[in-house]
């Protein structure tokens, strides 16, 4: 079955952003030095991305559906760029954070607005395994973001911004599927029609991503603490997170095709429950690096599960709920330190296991759901 117009650059556009926030978790040092701050301010380049991207994403699919989705993609893509060349040439730390922050709102019309060019041109019957495909670069982006952050700061770590403004402005002149048919004023999705198709799928997400995806600074943690592991081999270790849902992720849309949305994300709740929990309880390295690994594997059935749902039930404002329930995903990744990190040191056990109660307790939400 031959792939509808322009959909590569749809797949292709889900790495830019994952890998962009992504991309200084391995430069940290070398930021701090470079602009003579701490390791914690440079650590805080991360955040400053996520938190715009998060907030304005809560609005973004709804004004590109107004703009027209493709054009407001390539301005999108081309703020990107400029905004990771101002990063590059910043002599200022403040002036790079801002670059970041910007970054994170042109990040936040590219992510949703992607998913609802390609829920536009699938087949119902094949929705999970395209959302799968994409859910897989997005993962591909995440894993990659610090292997090509760290190779970059071995020479100079502004090179690593060079190559994302290039791959931004080139995905600004690949093909896109042209817009579905223009909604008029009449049909357009009111905010109330939004909260209601965004609200179960956007707690379950909120709830599924921040006791799963974001406890990798957790896990850091817990190979440092419990096995002695450094900054290179923890690295290494994150990593396999993203690669086991890279490589499964097409098979996490299969699954949502046949046995449908719900069942998929109450499979990933329940599994990411039993993963959080082996994360805690491992008492070797090889333990808590498969539970790692399967919890990459169990994060894709959320996320899949979770896009699926929203695309097909939310009708006229599936792209305003697509947005919300983005956001929502990334406040939960964005809160997971916030949550977690003191019970970790008070118990390092209960700091995995609480995260884990919670993920079973969410789970019956999709009974009413359904």
């Amino acid at each position: 079955m031959s792939r509808p117009h322009g959909v590569l650059g749809v797949y292709l556009g889900g790495l830019v952003g994952p890998f962009g926030a992504g991309v200084v978790v391995a430069m940290l040092p070398e930021l701090a030095a470079s602009f003579g701050t701490t390791p914690a301010g440079a650590a805080s380049s991360l955040t400053v991305y996520l938190v715009p991207f998060a907030a304005v994403m809560l609005v973004s699919g709804t004004l590109g559906e107004r703009w027209g989705v493709a054009r407001t993609l390539r301005f999108a893509y081309a703020a990107y760029a400029l905004t990771a060349l101002l990063a590059l040439v910043a002599p200022w730390f403040w002036l790079f954070m801002t670059a970041r922050g910007l970054q994170g709102v042109a990040n936040a019309f590219i992510t949703p607005l992607l998913l609802a060019q390609l829920a536009a041109v699938t087949p119902r019957d094949r929705l999970g395994r395209a959302l799968g495909l994409f859910a897989a670069m997005q993962a591909l982006g995440h894993t990659t973001a610090p292997l090509v952050g760290g190779l970059a700061a071995e020479v100079s770590w502004p090179w690593a911004f060079a190559g994302i403004a290039v791959t931004a402005l080139a995905l600004a002149f690949l093909p896109l599927p042209a817009d579905p048919a223009p909604v008029t004023a009449g049909d357009r999705a009111d905010w109330r029609s939004v909260v209601r198709a965004s609200a179960v799928p956007g707690l379950l997400v909120l709830v599924g991503w921040g006791c799963l995806a974001g406890l990798s600074f957790l896990v850091a943690f817990r190979l440092e603490d419990a096995f002695g592991l450094s900054s290179g081999p923890r690295g290494l270790a994150l990593t396999v997170f993203g690669a086991a849902g890279f490589l499964t992720a097409r098979l996490s849309g299969a699954f949502s095709d046949r046995f449908g949305a719900l069942t998929t994300m109450a499979t990933g709740l329940l599994g990411g429950a039993a993963v959080v929990a082996a994360l805690g309880l491992a008492g070797s390295l090889p333990l808590l690096v498969v539970a790692w690994a399967a919890g990459g594997v169990v994060a894709q059935l959320v996320s899949v599960g979770t896009n699926t749902l929203v695309i097909t039930r939310a009708g006229a404002a599936r792209n305003g709920a697509i947005s919300v329930v983005q956001a929502l995903r990334f406040l939960g990744m964005a809160c997971s330190p916030l949550a977690f990190t003191g019970l970790y040191h008070a118990d390092p056990r209960l700091g995995f296991l609480l995260p884990a109660a919670v993920l079973v307790l969410v789970t019956p939400v999709l009974v009413r759901a359904r």
